[in-house]
């Protein structure tokens, strides 16, 4: 927890960022009311401009558009997985925490559930979280040597068909060497944080947060050889959409549209130098994290000491 002088006030001069999906009106409600206790409790709130009127309107006091110069302490986001993506384009371009408030189903990215509100407040007044740095992706794409956009990932890139009717033709690079090429619907590029994401949906394996690697999975692949690959951290990627491929591409990155990729674009990923930073509320292990949110069961366990005192005869 970050320290602060003696005699100074915990939250003088201190501001947060507060934001949920604009379009739905239950999430800027719940977004309106963190605001509105945040302020009472003397911490300045900012957020994105299209939202500040509807954060207003529900009970979130001196609420101000976020600008360039703010010097926000920490990003809330209120909403489902795909919101608080969204919410982590803030978070890295302010180099802060993301703390996210799960108003979705899984919500595998949340921290806290709607039903936590007061607590969750009490923690970001408190200064009583820890942060955790998860790995991010930067992307680059090329065609004929010219580089014609860029864009990062928090959870996955994912390379895919452009047309419905049609497959891609990829081709995929690892260390500037090829691998392999399919006629497929795509392939992802996730982190171990987008590991329970498309990728797990994918039948790809899940990876621990504190595994540093990037897990490559053909999507549809019409091939023998097209596994789930997980590769090194420092591995630079290349996928290429071939010449000859049946039609053209898209490059999509946590679920945002980056790029149409004509023939012949080459779509470079590797290891971002910024890491997305995630606010923690409990020190619970990834294991309790993916028993929650799949609904895993677990009967019957009774854990190493339960098993020991059986043994004894004490149980």
């Amino acid at each position: 927890m970050p320290s602060t002088s003696d005699g100074d006030d915990l939250t003088s001069a201190r501001q947060v960022i507060v934001c949920a999906h604009p379009g739905r009106p239950e999430a800027m409600a719940v977004a309106g009311e963190v605001a509105g206790l945040l302020c009472g409790r003397g911490v300045g709130v900012v957020a994105p401009a299209d939202q500040v009127d509807a954060l207003l309107r529900h009970g979130g006091a001196r609420v101000e558009s976020v600008g360039e110069g703010d010097g926000p302490e920490l990003v809330v986001v209120l909403g489902g997985d795909g919101t608080i993506l969204r919410g982590a384009d803030l978070a890295r371009h302010f180099s802060v925490p993301l703390l996210g408030v799960n108003l979705g189903h899984v919500g595998f990215l949340a921290e806290a559930e709607r039903e936590d509100i007061g607590r969750t407040v009490d923690h970001i007044v408190d200064r009583e979280y820890t942060v955790e740095h998860r790995m991010a992706l930067d992307v680059q794409v090329f065609l004929e040597g010219q580089q014609i956009a860029t864009g990062w990932a928090l959870n996955e890139a994912t390379v895919e068909k452009g047309s419905r009717e049609r497959m891609v033709e990829l081709a995929l690079e690892v260390d500037g060497r090829p691998l392999a090429t399919w006629g497929c619907d795509g392939i992802i590029l996730a982190t171990p944080t987008g590991s329970t994401a498309y990728a797990f949906s994918t039948g790809g394996p899940v990876v621990w947060p504190d595994v540093e690697a990037i897990l490559t999975i053909p999507i549809s692949a019409h091939a023998l050889f097209a596994r789930p690959l997980l590769v090194g951290p420092t591995t630079r990627l290349a996928v290429e959409l071939i010449p000859e491929s049946p039609g053209p591409g898209v490059l999509w990155c946590d679920g945002r549209a980056v790029a149409d990729l004509p023939f012949g674009a080459r779509v470079e990923v590797a290891r971002s130098e910024d890491p997305v930073r995630l606010a923690r509320l409990t020190s619970s292990p990834f294991t309790d994290r993916l028993v929650r949110k799949f609904g895993l069961s677990v009967e019957g366990w009774r854990g190493a000491a339960r098993a020991q005192q059986a043994e004894e005869g004490w149980v």
